[in-house]
């Protein structure tokens, strides 16, 4: 850096993590899915019905997206070494990431099947389509309830109860089904409920493989407003601009800055620094903050000549 800087900076270490207790989670919804897949596939064999079949298919995807999903919880919580600076909480983004990929290729078995017995369709057993699926709406039920509390502060978590409570109400669709095929003997009402299966997949997974894609992009996350960080960093007494302003996501449950902050009338001390990232971690959820302080003039740091990032400060 040029003379004239002070190279002084504020941190903040915080810990969003997602809430404890879901390890047991996890291992309880991965073996209760796990039997239900066998039992549902072996019935849905059977009984010739397309729509067990593929509802087992998605149940199967989601008990490797829940393995994925702890593993990640796992590697996040190790410890950072002199290779990995940072741990391995970027896990958790490459979870969501291959859950996504993982939830695409199910979507394209089950549809080419579905597409298959849709014209060509066989007679299905209406009752036991609605004893499996009933059973179904039980075991994801349950297991989407374990996973509700931690929904709103990790996607991996949010992932695995979205994924649990659209299989219960995929099964309800399925036990539905089975009502319409034992009332009208419309067999063609089987392959019509796979698909609408593989839609409810689809759309969840585009929301899934969207928020992933922007975090292994380092988007800022949606929970916070770029415009409003910079104006808060602007704000502050004696801070004339602020550049190089970065915020991007550690993992699915931490978010990092970096910024420089022009103050002219020379460094404000350690303790304005420690308030800065204080009010980073409590207002904006930004537990990893890294804030230098320069004491001349914006354009004076050869960082915000390299990047063109425009500075903004007072009038």
């Amino acid at each position: 850096m040029g003379a004239g800087h002070s190279h002084s900076h504020g941190h903040a270490h915080g810990h969003d993590q997602a809430p404890a207790g879901f390890g047991r989670a996890f291992a309880v919804g991965i073996l209760l899915n796990s039997a239900f897949v066998l039992v549902e596939a072996g019935f849905g064999l059977w009984s010739g019905s397309m729509a067990l079949v593929a509802d087992a298919g998605h149940n199967l995807s989601d008990v490797l997206s829940l393995l994925i999903a702890w593993g990640a919880a796992y590697m996040s919580g190790l410890p950072a070494n002199g290779r990995f600076t940072y741990g391995y909480k970027s896990s958790s983004i490459l979870a969501a990431l291959a859950n996504a990929g993982l939830l695409l290729v199910a979507v394209g078995a089950i549809l080419f099947e579905t597409v298959n017995r849709l014209f060509d369709p066989a007679p299905v057993q209406g009752w036991t389509m609605i004893a499996v699926a009933g059973v179904g709406i039980l075991v994801n039920g349950a297991t989407a309830l374990m996973f509700a509390r931690g929904r709103k502060h990790d996607i991996n978590i949010r992932g695995a109860y979205l994924h649990m409570a659209a299989d219960a109400l995929v099964s309800v669709g399925v036990v539905v089904a089975g009502v319409v095929i034992l009332l009208t003997g419309a067999y063609w009402v089987d392959p019509v409920t796979s698909l609408i299966i593989v839609a409810v997949i689809a759309g969840g997974t585009w929301g899934l493989l969207k928020d992933s894609v922007k975090m292994g992009l380092l988007g800022v996350p949606d929970s916070i407003d770029e415009a409003e960080v910079r104006a808060y960093l602007d704000g502050l007494p004696g801070v004339a601009a602020v550049h190089d302003l970065h915020i991007w996501p550690m993992s699915t449950t931490e978010t990092a800055l970096t910024a420089h902050i022009v103050v002219p009338a020379g460094q404000p001390g350690d303790g304005f620094l420690h308030d800065v990232a204080h009010e980073l971690d409590h207002r904006f959820h930004i537990g990893h903050a890294t804030v230098q302080v320069e004491t001349g003039h914006e354009h004076d740091c050869s960082l915000h000549e390299a990047h063109g990032s425009g500075g903004h400060g007072h009038g």
